[in-house]
């Protein structure tokens, strides 16, 4: 098949979440033997030809939106119909898959002239944020109108499902035949112990990366851990990541006298490797606007159990034994204990470890990949049998 893999997003500079699920579905499917291109718009600073492989249409707008979700978003804009036109024209693609098809307005465009098969994969969470149902209520005729020209539709869970089950009805056809593909994690990546990765012998290191901003709940960690210390002297958290809340979380250490807290700021992919095989306990408080929980599983592939928050998202992953890993963050008593069972009962330690290393082998990313395959296939199958799309 050829395939054109459509992201909204700065793909080339910044990939992100949806960008990394992008550029993996790109690799497998084209060992798989399939012709994949890439379609994003251009970023503003970038100048010269598309890198190999990629088809650059419209710029992507300086403005960005946020609905506290699991994503922001961007616009795209100055894209050229007949250029969209001739590209299609030129590609004949069989099956065009477009990643937040409801991002402005880079799907609409390529929809008015496509004779592809279409699939629209939902990645962002718009269910549990007052702004996120907002942000949805404005750009429902708009939604309407992408998805009603979708053959089959996916979804990373239900969480970002839940606007077309909302408003689409259980009897709608595309609610109706809805797949759910996780995220997919490269397992070797996470698996394989860097060189020097070693436990600190006498301190337990609780450990969170990630944003740090109001939805992802880390002074509730914080809280959490405080109570913690007030009962056990030998441990420590690290957080790594930046974000608007960063100065206001260094202060609440530092008038709370909260001990042994580390702000690594940003880390490198490599870095959040080795952290994961030195900690004892990865914790993820965010107690709204996540989507599925990719973290989560790179916590689990790199053998680190897991104390995170009970959102509808997290709710998608830790499924079976991974549910005594859930805990509402604002809890802190509750939330306290479940970090200081996980760092201190080896016996669960080792039941939850067994658990979480056979769990997470279903998210492979050749795994994903092949699922992702057989949406394709189905939805060309789709659009043979019924190729007429409402406008």
């Amino acid at each position: 098949m050829k395939i054109a893999l459509v992201c909204p997003y700065n793909i080339i500079e910044r990939p992100g979440g949806v960008g990394d699920v992008v550029l993996h579905l790109r690799d497998g499917l084209t060992k798989k033997g399939h012709e994949v291109k890439i379609v994003t718009p251009r970023p503003a600073k970038y100048k010269g030809d598309a890198p190999p492989g990629y088809i650059l249409l419209g710029n992507i707008a300086g403005t960005r939106f946020s609905a506290g979700l699991s994503t922001t978003g961007t616009w795209t804009f100055d894209i050229d119909s007949d250029e969209v036109k001739k590209v299609l024209d030129k590609e004949k693609f069989d099956v065009i898959n477009f990643h937040e098809p409801w991002a402005p307005i880079l799907a609409r465009q390529m929809l008015q002239f496509s004779k592809a098969a279409h699939v629209g994969t939902f990645h962002a969470n718009f269910v549990d944020s007052a702004a996120g149902k907002s942000l949805v209520n404005i750009f429902v005729p708009y939604a309407r109108g992408v998805g009603e020209q979708m053959d089959l539709v996916t979804a990373v869970s239900p969480a970002p499902a839940a606007v077309l089950l909302d408003k689409g009805g259980p009897e709608h056809r595309l609610v109706k035949t809805i797949r759910y593909i996780p995220n997919g994690i490269d397992l070797d990546k996470y698996q394989i112990k860097p060189a020097g990765a070693v436990k600190h012998p006498k301190t337990k290191t609780v450990l969170y990366v990630g944003r740090l901003e109001g939805r992802k709940g880390v002074r509730y960690l914080l809280r959490a851990y405080h109570e913690l210390t007030a009962k056990k002297l030998d441990v420590q958290l690290l957080i790594a990541g930046r974000g608007p809340d960063e100065n206001k979380l260094r202060q609440y250490v530092k008038d709370n006298e909260i001990p042994n807290v580390t702000f690594l700021g940003f880390i490198s992919d490599q870095e959040k490797i080795r952290h994961l095989h030195q900690a004892d306990v990865f914790c993820s408080p965010a107690y709204r606007g996540e989507s599925f929980g990719i973290v989560l599983l790179e916590a689990m592939a790199a053998g680190l159990p897991i104390v995170a928050a009970d959102n509808v998202g997290y709710q998608s992953v830790m499924k079976d034994l991974g549910a005594l890993s859930l805990v509402n963050p604002q809890d802190t008593i509750d939330f306290s204990r479940r970090i200081e069972l996980f760092l201190y009962q080896d016996k669960l330690r080792k039941l939850w470890l067994d658990w979480a290393g056979e769990y997470v082998k279903q998210f492979s990313y050749p795994l994903v990949v092949d699922q992702y395959e057989k949406a394709y296939f189905d939805a060309v199958a789709l659009h043979e049998k019924n190729p007429v799309r409402a406008a």
